[in-house]
């Protein structure tokens, strides 16, 4: 069993039975973002939900977040921003690409505004770190033990397709949940919760770490506000960014399969769930050329969850000279 087809079959049966918003392989890392890489996260929606839906599909920028840019009056775009100029304009052209900034020119100066203000829209996060083969574990120990001590999500869960030892369990935190899942024909058709998680303090100080060497290990404090802005950070990732982010191999032998209601790219060759970018291409015994099955991923997400894949949005319509003709 790869990986790959187990995370996807795993996103697939939780998205159909659970109102959070799902996605995969985001970094988590404070001082480090891209040190820590979460297989699978869970966003609980939060009471200012409808709020964020409506503005745009597309994940915001963190430094237009926290820029003084707001919903009042109009910034110059230059004096909005605690950051370097080149990250400053990254981030309030990607803010009017989405949706959450809106621009005017005065004098030969832009000026920006939001659209809306950033609404208080999730709450709990979850983490799930896969593990189909506990007799591969590969990192598992460490990785969990640095989610616990960071403490940037709420929860963490191990999930495997394992018989789960004494053994096992010595070697995994006690703040982590375990699940066994149960697969048959491509799909996840049971999960046996053997422990709960246990809930991590977020709004406390964390402990990164960074480098090991022999005899020692390089760390970092992170503050609760760091972490606040990751947990931000990662679930604006998670909402525009979902758990559909692959595409379908061009091969004849590959099709759309159903996986508890959601499209999985399934080889028959292989007999799984496949990475068209990864797993597929020329070099594979079994590749016969054809054309990628059509599959609309927005759709689906927009008909299966609470994300919006087309939100009316929120920008302000400008009244000009046009009204007096």
């Amino acid at each position: 069993m790869s990986e790959f087809a187990f995370e996807l079959e795993l996103c697939a049966f939780l998205e159909g039975r659970s109102d959070r918003l799902f996605a995969r392989q985001l970094g988590a890392g404070v001082a480090n973002p891209g040190g820590r890489v979460l297989d699978i996260v869970g966003i609980e929606p939060g009471p200012g939900f409808p709020d964020r839906a409506a503005i745009t599909a597309e994940s915001i920028p963190t430094a237009a977040i926290e820029s003084r840019v707001g919903p009042g009056r109009t910034r110059y775009w230059k004096d909005a921003f605690d950051c370097h100029p080149n990250r400053a304009r990254r981030a309030t052209e990607r803010a009017i690409e989405v949706g959450f900034f809106e621009r005017e020119r005065r004098n030969g100066r832009e000026y920006v505004r939001q659209v809306a203000r950033y609404p208080d829209w999730y709450d709990r996060v979850l983490a799930i770190e896969n593990k189909p083969d506990l007799g591969r574990p590969g990192d598992l120990e460490a990785q969990l033990r640095t989610d616990v001590s960071l403490g940037v999500v709420d929860e963490v869960v191990l999930a495997t397709e394992s018989y789960v030892t004494g053994a096992h369990r010595n070697r995994i935190p006690d703040e982590v949940g375990i699940w066994r899942v149960h697969r048959e024909d491509g799909a996840v058709r049971e999960i046996d919760v053997l422990r709960e998680p246990t809930p991590l303090s977020v709004a406390e100080p964390g402990i990164e770490p960074l480098e090991s060497h022999p005899g020692r290990t390089d760390i970092a404090i992170a503050s609760p506000a760091a972490k606040a802005r990751t947990r931000r950070r990662l679930a604006e990732r998670a909402y525009g960014k979902g758990w559909r982010t692959y595409g379908l191999p061009a091969c004849e032998r590959c099709r759309a399969a159903d996986s508890n209601g959601a499209t999985v790219p399934y080889c028959e060759w292989a007999g799984r769930a496949v990475d068209a970018e990864g797993d597929c291409g020329v070099d594979c015994p079994g590749y016969v050329r054809g054309s990628a099955p059509a599959v609309d991923h927005e759709t689906e997400r927009d008909h299966r969850t609470d994300w919006v894949a087309d939100p009316s949005g929120r920008r302000r319509t400008q009244t000009g000279l046009e009204r007096f003709s």
